[in-house]
């Protein structure tokens, strides 16, 4: 079977979308079903292309057991759309965006990160760029919450068990 195929997406894929990659790709190797998946994240603008992740998302990630620091950015491609099985978006004007750029036949691939966490009570993954560290770690809360929701849809699972230590 071919793996599910999913792209995390961002305004600049240094802090939330490679931050999501990273947590989805944790869950999935914590459940043992890290190769029905191929993982990805890429942000609608170019300032950042090549860049390793912000030094505030590797911190924060890495303090939850997530290495971030191997990623690097780059600019979501019109061929994405057609390669990728899901694109996850992690705010409204990330969404819209995304389905502006999308084929028309593209478009029912794209949607909002967070419809897989409906108990967090927020639509969007708000961008820690301009704050502090705190921001992060409430991303990260999204994050992991959104990542277990994607999975247990992905496998038909009802639960996706809690991060190890928790």
């Amino acid at each position: 079977m071919a793996p599910t195929r999913i792209l995390f997406v961002c305004l600049g894929n240094i802090c939330r979308s490679p931050m999501a990659e990273g947590v989805f790709r944790r869950v999935a190797e914590e459940e043992g079903l890290i190769d029905r998946f191929e993982i990805d994240s890429a942000g609608l603008g170019d300032w950042h292309i090549g860049q390793a992740p912000d030094h505030r998302a590797q911190k924060a990630a890495r303090s939850r057991g997530v290495d971030i620091s191997s990623q690097s950015a780059r600019q979501v491609m019109y061929e994405d759309f057609d390669r990728f099985d899901l694109v996850l978006a992690m705010d409204g004007s990330n969404l819209a965006e995304l389905k502006a750029r999308a084929p028309h036949e593209a478009r029912g691939k794209i949607r909002p990160f967070l419809d897989f966490a409906p108990h967090v009570g927020t639509k969007d993954v708000p961008d820690p760029f301009f704050g502090g560290a705190e921001g992060f770690d409430h991303v990260l809360d999204l994050i992991e919450a959104a990542s277990r929701g994607l999975l247990a849809s992905l496998t038909g699972k009802e639960k996706v068990r809690a991060k190890r230590g928790a």
